[in-house]
């Protein structure tokens, strides 16, 4: 796994898609309001790092490998703050990206004894956050035939039309780069032509058609035939958090590797994680076994924490070590 992880960290790879910043506030509640029947909750500490596509880019930065982020943030303190997180993380940002009409999109978690209480968005509607592709034609295009590697990270916010998007595969498919995507399916935007994508568990039935309460057990080959003809994927692997993931080529179920985490304790990011991983060790040419092992180990490392987050060479060696 070392030779993999000193291949990574000569990668630069490309990450589109809607950026979030992650707001934690972490706290005690001993008491009820007397304002109405809530908890009231004495605040400790706030934490802020960077979701959405901004996470999988500084996944990418974890790792070692150099990663650039095209993604919309709003000209105000949350996107400040994003600006700050990115910088700090060695991700590169290009700030024609930021918007005057768009404000950052920010989800704020209240947390109380490791236990989320609520969750507060602050967002958009989603035509605010399109990309002008006439606009950004030509830098969109140069960032792409830069990079190794392009990930197409989709948390459904807007940025991600069906006209960027075919934009960004033509790009790679001409310049011979390779290409991930990691769906929402319920957008409905055209999801072939990837050489990779990782839908969940959830994401791979909708996008094979399936109704999961129809089948007394998970329907893997059903899955892998349905996507494969419905987008056509080099490669697709599903990910089944804490039953691990699965390999497809072709439309055959090739295998399903099990997890290797050995605690649970948030899966947020967890998806994030495992395009970046797998992407990064694709692009190293690392075969499809060795890519999904590599990144079903940083992902153990990563559900282990709270919040979202990432794992370091580091810790994805050490965790190796003890499996």
């Amino acid at each position: 796994m070392k030779p993999l992880l000193e291949a990574i960290s000569r990668l630069r790879i490309l990450v589109v898609g809607d950026a979030i910043l992650d707001h934690y506030i972490f706290g005690d509640a001993n008491r009820i309001s007397p304002e109405a029947p809530v908890p009231v909750v004495d605040v400790e500490r706030d934490s802020w790092t960077a979701g959405g596509s901004a996470n999988v880019a500084i996944n990418l930065t974890a790792l070692g490998a150099k990663a650039e982020l095209i993604g919309l943030i709003g000209r105000d303190s949350a996107g400040q703050q994003t600006q700050s997180i990115l910088k700090e993380r060695g991700v590169d940002f290009d700030t024609r990206f930021i918007s005057d009409n768009a404000p950052t999109i920010l989800k704020t978690r209240v947390v109380v004894r490791n236990q989320q209480l609520c969750r507060i968005d602050r967002e958009g509607s989603p035509s605010r956050y399109r990309l002008e592709l006439e606009k950004h034609r030509d830098a969109i295009a140069a960032k792409v035939r830069a990079a190794n590697a392009v990930i197409v990270s989709d948390y459904a916010k807007g940025l991600l039309t069906e006209e960027l998007v075919a934009f960004i595969k033509a790009e790679a498919h001409a310049a011979g780069i390779f290409i991930a995507c990691d769906p929402k399916p319920k957008r409905k935007l055209d999801f072939s032509g990837f050489d990779l994508i990782t839908p969940n568990r959830s994401e791979s039935l909708l996008m094979a058609q399936l109704d999961l309460h129809s089948h007394d057990a998970f329907p893997a080959e059903a899955i892998c035939r349905g996507i494969h003809q419905r987008f056509s994927p080099k490669l697709l692997i599903v990910t089944l958090g804490p039953d691990g993931m699965l390999i497809s080529r072709e439309g055959r179920m090739i295998k399903q590797l099990p997890t290797f985490a050995r605690e649970v304790y948030d899966v947020s990011g967890a998806g994030d994680t495992a395009v970046a991983t797998l992407t990064a060790a694709l692009a190293t040419g690392a075969s499809d076994e060795e890519a999904a092992h590599f990144a079903n180990t940083a992902s153990g490392v990563v559900v282990g924490k709270f919040g979202t987050a990432t794992a370091t060479p580091a810790e994805i060696l050490a965790y190796h070590q003890g499996h």
